[in-house]
């Protein structure tokens, strides 16, 4: 019984020591190469050509579903659109060698708006930026405008009119980016 304690004992030592060098490598890999199906992907080349723009049809790994090897030499930009945020990276094709730049890494949040019985929420985090416009559309024309400034959560409510029933949209501008999206009341 003792020797199958001190087994136990010495391989959760083990582990643990394991477990606490595996953490400080994790931190190093990119996050974007783990991609979930329905993704959006888009690639550009250096001179800001997009050179593709698809949804991802399988999880996994983005570097061995998508073969990069296969571009010309030189510097790509790669944006992966997921729910509520793009995650950007830069990637370097040399001689069909693929390198990640790392340090290029980024994170675009994107802003949520809900609309529900005539209110109107738009929600973004501001940790990549700290201010977002907002317009809101009435049947093509602009019934209000606004510059939202924050620190880590931007967020505003907007109260319509019920009675005024029809199509609706919500152009937001932010990391000079514009979001847009339509709702009816």
């Amino acid at each position: 019984m003792k020797t199958l304690i001190k087994s136990i004992l010495v391989v959760a030592v083990m582990l643990g020591t394991y477990t606490s060098y595996a953490s400080e490598t994790l931190k190093d890999l990119p996050t974007f190469k783990f991609v979930n199906e329905g993704h959006n992907l888009s690639v550009t080349n250096d001179s800001g050509e997009v050179i593709f723009s698809g949804r991802i049809k399988h999880d996994g790994n983005l570097v061995r579903l998508f073969d990069f090897s296969q571009l010309s030499n030189g510097i790509y930009t790669v944006e992966i659109s997921k729910d509520f945020e793009i995650e950007v990276v830069d990637l370097q094709v040399t001689n069909k060698s693929v390198k990640i730049l790392n340090d290029t890494q980024t994170k675009i949040y994107k802003p949520v708006v809900r609309a529900e019985e005539g209110v109107v929420i738009v929600s973004k985090i501001g940790l990549d930026t700290n201010n977002m416009d907002v317009e809101l559309y009435f049947e093509d024309e602009l019934i209000h405008s606004e510059n939202v400034e924050g620190k880590d959560v931007l967020n505003r409510v907007y109260k319509l009119d019920k009675t005024v029933k029809g199509e609706y949209t919500a152009v937001i501008k932010s990391n000079g980016r514009v979001y847009t999206k339509n709702f009816r009341i």
